[in-house]
């Protein structure tokens, strides 16, 4: 498509709307739209609401009514392909085709199978211009993990690590509090919130005993917590179930006594055992898909994280590094020991930043 700085800068609004929605719009993806009159004044704008509510393009429709603001003729740009089916909302496409639009930029098309092109055919077919492309890999990031469920069946899967300079996660005594200073670790709530499930391992449960809950940011909604507990060891006491949050737990040995008592509790078990008597990793991911998660978010420790890596079902490394030297102690992940430089995990560097002291890599597995 051919662009102007003009459709860059409303694209790039839409953008920021759809980022506001980050926390919010779960198992949706987060949408932004801008409309723009032929004068180049913004008209109405707004991003897609929780699931069940109205959609970006309806928000900014809806706004721009509020405002007294005729969208006739005018240009909308949207961070999604306006849906074209009828979920729990109307076809989007349809509601900017009856506002009479003369024009729809489009950043990227729609993986899901009930739209994959539809929306912006319907567009076209009603004599509306329908461009696409424009920032299109900057929309792809904010719903990366829509786009792996639609097109793979399970969700994106990111593993955070907080480590020392020189890897170390804990030291041997299992000391970890707290290796990264307090601006990486509200960081990393921001990362949760992001998620649709944060996912941990019964060695942590145990260990540790955490919430896992998002408490440094403020947050619309809660993720679910998956625990794999291949024995169902998951204490009735165990402070996960504080907070008000779905909490799915993946065994592989059903005991119906600990099954129930757990349920008791809120949790919902599901036995998926593997041919080694633990917890089928594949399987797990795949029954998320179908639970329409989008990404997960994985904070256990060395032994499920090196099972996760093995198995090649991570997506991307979300490390935190602190700059000190902690010597002998636990290591992100118990890959290994290998025999060749040939065996080791690849990975891209996607993005780094400074979190107050620390670093923050975000290394994307290669595939």
């Amino acid at each position: 498509m051919i662009s102007s700085a003009h459709d860059t800068t409303h694209m790039t609004s839409a953008l920021s709307l759809a980022r506001e929605a980050l926390f919010l719009t779960s198992p949706n993806p987060r949408v932004g739209c801008v409309i723009v009159g032929t004068d180049g004044a913004v008209l109405g704008s707004g991003h897609t609401q929780r699931a069940g509510e109205a959609h970006a393009e309806v928000m900014a429709l809806r706004d721009a009514q509020a405002k007294n603001n005729d969208v006739k003729g005018a240009t909308a740009y949207v961070t999604l392909e306006p849906c074209s089916h009828q979920g729990r909302t109307g076809p989007c496409c349809d509601a900017l085709i009856h506002a009479s639009l003369a024009r729809v930029v489009v950043a990227e098309g729609d993986p899901n199978p009930n739209v994959a092109g539809q929306g912006i055919a319907r567009l076209r077919a009603a004599g509306v211009q329908v461009d696409v492309g424009l920032l299109g890999a900057e929309a792809h990031e904010l719903n990366i993990g829509f786009f792996k469920r639609m097109t793979h069946g399970t969700p994106w899967v990111r593993m955070k690590v907080a480590a020392s300079l020189d890897g170390q996660t804990a030291l041997e005594n299992g000391v970890s509090q707290w290796i990264t200073s307090e601006p990486a670790r509200t960081d990393g709530h921001a990362w949760r919130a992001r998620a649709c499930a944060v996912l941990t391992g019964i060695g942590t449960v145990l260990e540790d005993d955490p919430q896992l809950d998002v408490r440094a940011v403020p947050t619309p909604r809660q993720p679910t917590l998956v625990v794999m507990d291949s024995r169902l060891e998951t204490p009735l006491t165990a402070k996960l179930f504080k907070p008000q949050r779905p909490v799915w737990i993946y065994c592989a040995v059903d005991n119906a006594e600990r099954r129930q008592a757990l349920e008791a509790k809120g949790a919902q078990v599901v036995c998926l055992p593997n041919t080694s008597g633990k917890v089928d990793l594949a399987a797990m991911l795949q029954d998320l898909g179908q639970k329409q998660i989008n990404e997960v978010h994985v904070e256990a420790g060395h032994k499920l994280n090196g099972s996760l890596l093995r198995e090649g079902l991570v997506d991307e490394l979300l490390t935190y590094l602190a700059p000190k030297l902690m010597g002998q102690g636990r290591g992100m992940t118990n890959l290994g020991p290998f025999t060749t430089l040939d065996d080791a995990k690849a990975l891209s560097f996607h993005e780094v930043t400074q979190i107050g002291p620390d670093l923050r890599i975000l290394a994307r597995v290669s595939r």
